[in-house]
C-alpha cells in the first residue's frame, strides 16, 4: 500500500476531528470531472459533489464561498448572489481557489481547507443515499451521506442550481408525464 498523499491526509484528519472516519479511494485515472468520478466509482453523475469556489470583490476585500453542487447541476449565479447577498459573485480563478482552499481545482474537497470558508450546499444532493466528493487530489474520492457532508462542512443548504429556484419544478431522468 502506498503512503497517503499529504493533501488526502489533510481531508482525512479534518473528518476525524469531527468524528467521521473516511474511506478514501484513490484511482490510477483522473476523477477530476464529475463524469470521470462517476465512472470511476460506478455512481450517477448527480451523486458527485462538485466543490466550487466563488468570490466577490467587496469594498472590504474579497469574500469567498464554497458551493457543494450536484455533479449533474449548474450553479445559477443569480441564485448564489441572492443567497450570499453578494451581487458581484464570480467563479474563483484556479490560483484564487488554490490560495483560498490549499487544494487544486479537480481535487478540492468539501472541507479540510487552509482556512474556514462559508459553504452552501445544493439541496439536490439529498436525493441520494450516498454522494462522492474529492479527497484532496484529482484522483481521490470518498463516499459520505448528504447529512454527514452538511455536518462536516457546516453548510447552509439552499437552492443554488439552475432550475432549482423555489417554486420551479425539476424533472428527474426517470420522471413520467402526467
Amino acid at each position: 500500500m502506498s503512503p497517503v498523499q499529504p493533501a488526502v491526509q489533510r481531508v482525512i484528519d479534518a473528518a476525524t476531528r469531527k468524528g467521521v472516519q473516511l474511506q478514501v479511494r484513490e484511482f490510477d485515472r483522473s476523477t477530476h470531472t464529475a463524469a470521470e468520478a462517476a465512472a470511476a466509482v460506478g455512481a450517477e453523475v448527480g451523486q458527485i459533489v462538485k466543490s466550487l469556489v466563488f468570490v466577490a470583490d467587496g469594498t472590504d476585500g474579497m469574500h469567498a464561498c464554497l458551493v457543494l453542487a450536484s455533479g449533474a447541476n449548474t450553479v445559477d449565479l443569480g441564485l448564489l448572489a441572492a443567497a450570499l447577498t453578494e451581487p458581484n459573485i464570480r467563479r474563483a480563478t484556479a490560483d484564487e481557489a488554490r490560495e483560498l482552499t490549499g487544494f487544486t481545482i479537480g481535487g478540492i474537497p468539501p472541507f479540510g481547507h487552509v482556512a474556514p470558508i462559508r459553504t452552501l450546499m445544493d439541496p439536490d444532493l439529498a436525493r441520494f443515499e450516498i454522494v462522492w466528493a474529492a479527497a484532496g487530489t484529482p484522483n481521490a474520492v470518498f463516499a459520505v451521506t448528504p447529512n454527514e457532508l452538511r455536518v462536516l462542512t457546516n453548510a447552509i443548504v439552499t437552492p443554488i442550481s439552475a432550475g432549482s429556484a423555489p417554486g420551479t419544478e425539476r424533472l428527474s431522468a426517470n420522471a413520467g408525464t402526467a
